[in-house]
């Protein structure tokens, strides 16, 4: 009931105007209280919105709320458009979840079908690398997942985070004429620091098919109390944009390059891809450091090889970094 009591609340606030706390009360059948209550946990969850007696509640800036038909029609429309062969995947969009990852991981295997996809206006447990949180305000960003069954095993898996990342700058590129920056492993920037992330979760043996999803966090319009949580350095996608970021647009724009890519990563391998990805290396040939856990490295980042390895170069000698509990920094 509570989730419903919050989803009834967005899509009538969403507009941006005002709307009676008596009225939500009698349509959802709890009282003016509840409704209060509930108002409060949707403003811990990122939303602006603030009361005026005899009017009721309003947003501060109207919500442009995801649409699961609107972003199935503009998929489709790009699919027929570039003559590609690959299918149209089944599409989920929820306002409140815990992890969108989280929620295709647990569909594992038989209720899921390949390239299907998992959107969210909001994640109350979003993750990044080593179990960090991702922070999730609500209805301001892209948090999506992919599945992806490897035909090859887990040895496929190497690339992917790679892959990901050139389908992220396809699409942002496509939509803003923004071209971001790339940093090995899972990492996107703009101007320096992160705009977005991807997680991998993955099931299965290593010489054997297995499952993977692939998350991908994007800031769009970080709301400045959300910012204020985030441990590292941030940028969102619309301080650089000068065009109005679209976000149904966007995420179908998202899901058809991250389908794109990942069909050719399949037929291909990451080779072909190479290029591309030392074309926007943020750290390509610089100096950097590698940390693993109480121990760094020192080095020169010399891109990638085709396995999705990181080339560091250590005392002349290069040296493949092949991911694991890894933080690659500038060295300054």
């Amino acid at each position: 009931m509570t989730k419903t009591v919050k989803e009834h609340l967005i899509k009538s606030l969403a507009p941006g105007q005002f709307v009676s706390g008596q009225l939500l009360g009698e349509a959802l059948g709890i009282s003016r209280t509840a409704i209060a209550k509930h108002v409060k946990a949707l403003t811990e969850m990122g939303l602006d919105i603030y009361s005026v007696t005899g009017k009721g509640y309003k947003l501060a800036q109207p919500l442009n709320l995801l649409e699961k038909e609107k972003i199935i029609s503009l998929l489709a429309a790009s699919i027929d458009t570039k003559g590609n062969h690959n299918s149209l995947p089944l599409v989920e969009v929820h306002s409140l979840i815990d992890s969108t990852n989280d929620y295709l991981m647990r569909r594992l295997p038989n209720q899921l079908s390949q390239g299907q996809v998992c959107l969210a206006e909001y994640q109350s447990a979003g993750r990044g690398r080593r179990g960090r949180q991702w922070i999730s305000p609500f209805g301001s960003q892209i948090y999506l997942s992919m599945y992806w069954y490897l035909e090859q095993g887990l040895s496929a898996a190497m690339g992917l985070s790679l892959v990901t990342a050139l389908a992220v700058s396809d699409a942002v590129k496509a939509h803003s004429d923004v071209q971001v920056q790339l940093k090995w492993p899972n990492d996107i920037y703009l101007d320096g620091v992160k705009l977005a992330g991807i997680l991998i979760d993955l099931e299965g043996q290593a010489l054997e098919p297995s499952h993977s999803v692939i998350g991908i966090g994007l800031n769009l319009h970080m709301p400045e109390d959300a910012g204020k949580l985030i441990e590292q350095k941030w940028t969102d996608l619309q301080s650089h944009s000068t065009v109005e970021i679209d976000r149904n647009a966007l995420s179908a724009q998202l899901i058809g390059c991250l389908q794109q890519r990942l069909t050719q990563y399949q037929q291909s391998g990451l080779a072909p891809m190479l290029d591309e990805w030392h074309n926007h290396d943020a750290f390509l040939d610089k100096r950097v450091k590698l940390i693993t856990g109480d121990r760094t490295t020192h080095g020169i980042c010399r891109g990638v090889n085709n396995q999705g390895a990181l080339l560091l170069e250590v005392n002349g000698q290069l040296q493949p970094i092949y991911g694991g509990e890894v933080s690659l920094r500038m060295d300054e």
